[in-house]
């Protein structure tokens, strides 16, 4: 599975956002209001966030964090455009009901992996790295 596909798919229900995050849902319904994040739907209208997803939840908690307002903060990210759902093809289709299907063990297993990924010298860090370490011991 790529790195793109991976990190876009939709896995976490707002409950583990919010733990991951420290937001409250009703803060993560305003940015989605904003359109600072646009995470995916199931067919019950249940909202599903991304490892993107929760990354940009984060880099607006540090905005905010840092006294900016809604208008500067989308003026910051304006440029780093919501990511949208990459073309749906029958091979990520697949993956995609692969990983639906992950047991918590799986789960706990991929976020571990993603976390030692990002740890490697020469790759980008990010804010997520942080935020899910606390969760790993």
């Amino acid at each position: 599975m790529s790195d793109e596909l991976r990190r876009n798919l939709a896995l976490f229900p707002i409950g583990i956002v919010q733990k991951l995050t420290e937001l409250t849902p009703r803060q993560i319904r305003y940015y989605e209001q904003h359109q600072l994040i646009q995470p995916a739907r199931t067919a019950g209208n249940q909202r599903l966030f991304s490892f993107n997803d929760v990354e940009r939840l984060l880099e607006i908690k540090k905005l905010i964090d840092q006294g900016l307002n809604m208008a500067g903060i989308k003026k910051m990210m304006g440029d780093q455009a919501v990511p949208t759902e990459l073309p749906v093809t029958e091979k990520a289709q697949e993956e995609a009901q692969k990983v639906k299907d992950l047991t918590d063990q799986e789960l706990h297993d991929l976020l571990k992996k993603e976390l030692i990924l990002r740890g490697r010298p020469g790759m980008p860090g990010s804010l997520i790295q942080g935020e899910l370490s606390r969760f790993f011991h």
